[in-house]
């Protein structure tokens, strides 16, 4: 598995982990609330569909200017299937994180946001499945 600088951590730490890259649609405004920062975040990760019943959530801080401040870590992760699709689906989770940072936002909202800590779950219970 490759691991970049950012994400570099151990275990499944570094493949589990990604950046979110832009609220990047084309003349979208930047976020004002973090209502429109969840938005803009929720509708760029749904881009990248996972495969059902594995999940993992992710613990970053984020920066004035909506990039990420410090190395993203996985604080939840219940994989399903073989050592490949475990390695897969966390490689499919870093990479929808990473195509959506840095969110842009407006200098109120990046003033709110400097140093907090943001979770994002991804994937979703296999349909049926009743958990």
């Amino acid at each position: 598995m490759r691991r970049s600088g950012r994400w570099a951590a151990a275990g499944l730490l570094a493949a589990a982990s990604g950046s979110l890259v832009a609220f990047a649609e084309d003349g979208a405004p930047p976020a004002n609330t973090l209502m429109d920062m969840r938005r803009a975040f929720g509708a760029c990760l749904a881009q990248t569909p996972l495969a059902a019943g594995s999940r993992v959530t992710i613990a970053f801080m984020m920066k004035r200017d909506g990039s990420v401040f410090g190395r993203p870590r996985i604080t939840f992760a219940r994989l399903e299937g073989d050592a490949d699709a475990q390695a897969r689906f966390l490689d499919e989770a870093r990479r929808a994180v990473d195509a959506c940072l840095p969110l842009r936002v407006t200098p109120a909202l990046g003033e709110a946001i400097a140093g907090r800590i943001f979770t994002i779950t991804l994937g979703r219970e296999r349909p049926g499945s009743g958990a």
